[in-house]
């Protein structure tokens, strides 16, 4: 994985700059989302990631969280923050265009390469099918997932309360993705396709990944090691705040 995904320079292996107008974003997109790969393509999960992206200083600042766990233990290995000046503007749908260049920057300095990316956001769950975990995938080459914690576009029929519990969210007709609920009585999760990983496979390594709480271990960790709290010592940790 290369980093320096900011500003300008184009996204790997993508062919477009991250620099672009919201209509230019909204055509990358429609070109790039029959790219996608719908079913698995991963090998052997020994590593998850989870990947956190927030916005500090009045969303002047974009940061970044990656966080590394063994699989399917759920311990953490290793961890990278990466903070970038905000470029694009917060345009519903196009989320990826501020998000992602500084994940990949992030995912650039990690030493273990993880086999499979839970993000926190959309991934088929998108008006043109290609939400933040399905860019993120294609750009870094690593199978994704999306696990939002809110509804973007869709229906669905209602959802049973216990833990387990899933029903498709569609689309025009399309399933987009499964309402997901991971805690009996606790607001339910919405988990789309992002990259080389196909549905099925995607709710069961969520539900794999969220032993006790509503959001993944994983999502849990990115939040953590962007906020004051940190990760624990005995685990490393890269940072760039350039």
């Amino acid at each position: 994985m290369g980093g320096g995904a900011q500003g300008g320079k184009r996204a790997p292996g993508l062919g477009h700059a991250w620099d672009v107008t919201p209509a230019q974003a909204r055509q990358i997109q429609e070109s790039l989302r029959e790219r996608v790969v719908r079913e698995d393509c991963l090998g052997e999960i020994e590593r998850v990631a989870g990947v956190d992206v927030g916005f500090p200083d009045r969303g002047r600042i974009t940061r970044a969280a990656v966080a590394v766990l063994s699989y399917p233990g759920l311990e953490p290995l290793e961890c990278a923050v990466v903070e970038r000046r905000t470029r694009f503007p917060y345009v519903p749908g196009l989320l990826s265009f501020r998000e992602v260049p500084a994940a990949l920057d992030a995912l650039a300095l990690l030493h273990l390469v993880p086999d499979v990316l839970l993000c926190d956001g959309q991934g088929l769950a998108h008006p043109r099918r290609f939400g933040m975990a399905s860019h993120l995938g294609l750009a870094s080459g690593i199978p994704s997932v999306g696990v939002a914690k809110s509804r973007l576009i869709g229906t669905h029929d209602p959802l049973p309360g216990t833990r387990g519990a899933r029903v498709a969210l569609m689309d025009k007709g399309e399933q987009i993705g499964v309402v997901l609920r991971t805690r009996t009585g606790v607001r339910p999760l919405f988990v789309s396709i992002g990259h080389c990983v196909s549905l099925d496979t995607a709710v069961d390594l969520v539900l794999s990944c969220t032993p006790r709480y509503r959001l993944p271990v994983t999502t849990r960790w990115a939040d953590r090691i962007a906020s004051a709290h940190g990760p624990p010592p005995e685990v490393p940790c890269h940072y760039d705040r350039a």
